[in-house]
């Protein structure tokens, strides 16, 4: 692509400071992490004709329910095809793709709640918009990894922590402008949808201009690479997307974010039914929204702490350590529960969800440590299919074990019990899967000639292959 959006206009000059780009990074991911506040705007919109309450024509929770879903799906969908195309027009057209995607997707869903369309919300919101959380997810990753060699995990953590922090601001932003627009014939979600589409537009913009990539062969003054004698898991080397998939690392690894994954997102889904119900009657509705939001800085801060720490802990013993911490705090949740200890309930899922945000901010920068940098953006937006496929399985997990136990006449404060045992299992699957990866063979290694063919498509490098 040429012009102003060409790969080449937004190389850095030798001056740059490399500390002007997590900032762009944020501007996107803070933007996009709204999709973990989206449940903010379920109430309102199971009122959209009865405006006080449900009309018989509403909506149910269940049909809104998808929106989340679609998104979440169609986010893992887009960065897996559209991560090989970031790898070649460079992240600022990418991250202007997922503004307008994101922005548009907004302004689609509000023409579905003004004309009580649920296809167009689910084509806008969960299509369009999920198309721009994918790009938008997987385009600032991949630069901040080629600027941060030294820091990777840090360099990852602090763009995806946005990810994880923007419900801080999507919730409150969204209740605002719905209470300001709220009226007579209006719950003000059509509106709201409008001013926040044209609003994540633009901050998403300033992110794509802003955006710079570092020359070939950059590094930073007076840091050179660990020899891979003493680090033999990370490589100096280049593995291509394509390549990627016929290694079993890259299978290994999308298990192991698969499994980290699925144990979070359900607890996060539910967080404010189950500690309800797990403690009837001394916790009030105000106090799981508490809850849910020191869920959300634990998950933003985990990405944060967690993927800094796998700087000097490795990425592997990281995952060993949230795989085991994990699997430890499931099993001990529905005792805590039983004895009615709410503190102890609290901390529990405050740490298991800061390892589910630490293992987002974590996997980029372990794909750079086992197949190099060259291609990461690509071979990550492949591995968040992990994310699409866990976010279906977490909730059905969580959900339907629940129903299903709920009906055998268990009391609803026992129903979760054996889905936390499940999800313990799980994670111990996940701790075999990390404990299987080992460094990638050199056969799959990219040769001096086909990284000097390599031309910004890969196309040449790939029939090489």
């Amino acid at each position: 692509m040429s012009g102003f959006f060409s790969r080449e206009r937004i190389i850095a000059s030798p001056d740059f400071n490399r500390w002007l780009v997590p900032p762009a990074a944020l501007a996107v991911h803070l933007c996009i992490g709204q999709a973990y506040a989206f449940s903010v705007f379920n109430g309102p919109l199971t009122k959209v004709i009865g405006i006080t309450a449900p009309a018989p024509d509403d909506w149910k929770l269940t049909t809104l329910g998808w929106i989340f879903s679609l998104a979440i799906v169609f986010l893992g969908l887009s960065a897996a095809f559209g991560g090989k195309w970031l790898e070649k027009v460079g992240p600022r057209v990418t991250m202007f793709v997922a503004a307008c995607c994101f922005g548009g997707g907004f302004l689609v869903a509000s023409v579905g709640v003004s004309l009580h369309q649920i296809a167009l919300v689910y084509l806008g919101y969960g299509v369009i918009g999920g198309i721009g959380l994918g790009l938008g997810y997987v385009s600032p990753v991949s630069t901040l990894i080629k600027w941060f060699p030294d820091r990777r995990g840090m360099a990852t953590g602090m763009a995806i922590m946005g990810f994880g922090g923007g419900a801080m601001i999507g919730a409150p932003l969204s209740v605002f402008l719905m209470n300001m627009f709220k009226s007579a014939t209006s719950v003000g979600v059509a509106e709201t949808f409008v001013v926040m589409g044209i609003l994540y537009f633009i901050s998403m913009t300033i992110g794509a201009l802003a955006i710079r990539i570092p020359p070939d062969n950059w590094k930073p003054a007076g840091w050179e690479p660990p020899a891979e004698t003493t680090s033999k898991m990370i490589t100096r080397h280049h593995v291509h997307i394509d390549e990627a998939l016929k290694t079993p690392q890259f299978y290994l690894l999308w298990l192991v974010l698969c499994l980290n994954v699925t144990a979070g997102i359900g607890v996060i889904g539910q967080a404010s039914v189950m500690i309800q119900e797990s403690f009837k009657g001394a916790v009030t509705a105000a106090a799981a929204a508490g809850f849910v939001g020191l869920l959300s800085l634990f998950n933003m801060g985990g990405r944060f702490i967690w993927s800094s720490a796998s700087d000097w802990l490795g990425r592997k013993n990281t995952y060993i350590v949230f795989f085991v911490l994990g699997a430890i705090v499931y099993a001990a949740v529905p005792e805590f529960g039983k004895s009615g200890n709410v503190a102890l309930f609290v901390l529990a899922y405050c740490v298991i969800i800061s390892m589910y945000g630490g293992g987002f901010a974590t996997i980029p920068a372990y794909l750079a440590d086992m197949f190099g940098t060259k291609f990461v953006g690509g071979i990550h937006g492949r591995l968040l299919t992990a994310w699409s496929a866990a976010g279906v399985l977490g909730p059905v997990l969580v959900n339907y074990i629940r129903e299903y136990q709920v009906e055998r006449g268990i009391p609803k404060a026992d129903a979760y019990t054996e889905t936390m045992y499940i999800m313990a299992a799980l994670l111990l699957v996940g701790l075999v899967c990390n404990l299987l990866v080992r460094a990638v063979n050199e056969r799959h290694f990219m040769s001096t000639a086909q990284i000097k063919a390599f031309d910004d498509s890969g196309a040449r490098v790939a029939e090489a292959h």
